[in-house]
């Protein structure tokens, strides 16, 4: 006996649009996660605000002093804004800025991140604690105080090395000494090395400590050396967040005042050798200046610290396409 079925089958659900999909999520929120997104967004939109009022507010006074200036506003060697018409350029700010901080980011980075290693790779837990502790500490030390300790120790104490760099590598010219005093450009680049070096090596020691630990053991199962387990799995996990590091260092170099207006001898002259005393930053002229320029000479100020925000906004998003282009050794993708 031949029993026939039929069954209505429906038709398959059409999935849910866009809109559906929203208004799910929007159902399913809590109420505290919609005031935390709401304050989150308002965060984010008032620092872009806040960032665009700078700009704006930097931008419109720096063209009222750029339309006074009698020179060229990018490569005269002078800055006298009680002349009139006005003559200031910064050739020489720019120059200092750049030399000082370069100097530093080659002596603090390959120390930092050996300490960083060493804290985290070599140091046993009773040793690494306590250093890791003073490096914390030295973070806190306020800009003047390295100032004074600068003017009143490092400084004194540069002459033997000095006169080693003149005698021995006095003929590339840039390590000339001419017995002046030690208040030169490689003083201010030693001392913002010193002033910048826990902030390199807390955020480095704080990154290869994020290592998988797999990946370590892996390599010493292979038969690697504690060195190569470093070369080969920890830099390349924590190159990313190095960077990231040196970059935050670089920006107080960049922006360092008190320290550098204590131990700099300035003057308006780019000089071939970084032991003869003189040159100048953006932040120092600004400091030294600021309280007895006029309303014009506030206005040139504010011009040069323009420049010193658009090299720090460069240098961030230069720092931000490195990170981006070694994506692949992030801690996110490990």
């Amino acid at each position: 006996m031949d029993i026939s079925t039929t069954t209505d089958v429906p038709p398959p659900a059409s999935p849910p649009s866009p809109v559906e999909r929203k208004r799910a999520a929007r159902g399913a929120t809590r109420p505290g996660d919609r005031v935390f997104l709401g304050l989150s967004r308002g965060s984010g939109i008032l620092l872009l605000v806040i960032m665009a009022a700078i700009a704006v507010f930097l931008t419109y006074r720096a063209s009222l002093a750029i339309s006074r200036d009698h020179g060229n506003f990018l490569t005269t060697f002078e800055w006298n804004t009680n002349l009139n018409p006005p003559v200031f350029g910064i050739a020489v700010l720019a120059f200092g800025t750049v030399v000082s901080s370069v100097i530093a980011m080659v002596i603090a980075v390959p120390i930092a991140v050996a300490i960083a290693l060493f804290l985290t790779h070599y140091a046993p837990r009773r040793v690494s604690g306590p250093i890791a502790y003073v490096i914390d500490l030295l973070a806190a030390v306020p800009s003047i105080v390295y100032g004074l300790w600068g003017a009143l120790v490092l400084v004194p104490h540069l002459r033997g090395l000095y006169g080693w760099l003149d005698t021995y590598l006095g003929w590339t010219g840039i390590f000339a000494w001419e017995e002046g005093a030690p208040r030169t450009m490689l003083a201010v680049g030693i001392l913002l090395a010193i002033m910048i070096l826990p902030i390199i090596t807390n955020v480095s020691r704080e990154v290869f400590r994020q290592v998988p630990r797999m990946h370590e053991e892996a390599a010493l199962a292979l038969g690697a050396t504690r060195w190569e387990v470093i070369r080969m799995s920890v830099l390349p996990f924590g190159r990313s967040g190095v960077i990231s590091a040196s970059m935050l260092g670089l920006g107080r170099a960049l922006g360092e005042t008190m320290a550098v207006a204590t131990v700099l001898s300035p003057d308006y002259d780019i000089h071939a050798s970084l032991l003869n005393p003189g040159g100048g930053t953006f932040a120092q002229n600004i400091a030294s200046k600021f309280g007895e320029a006029s309303e014009q000479g506030r206005d040139a100020l504010i011009a040069s610290g323009l420049v010193l925000f658009v090299i720090t906004l460069l240098v961030n998003g230069a720092a931000r396409a490195i990170i981006a282009r070694r994506k692949e050794y992030s801690g996110a993708n490990a």
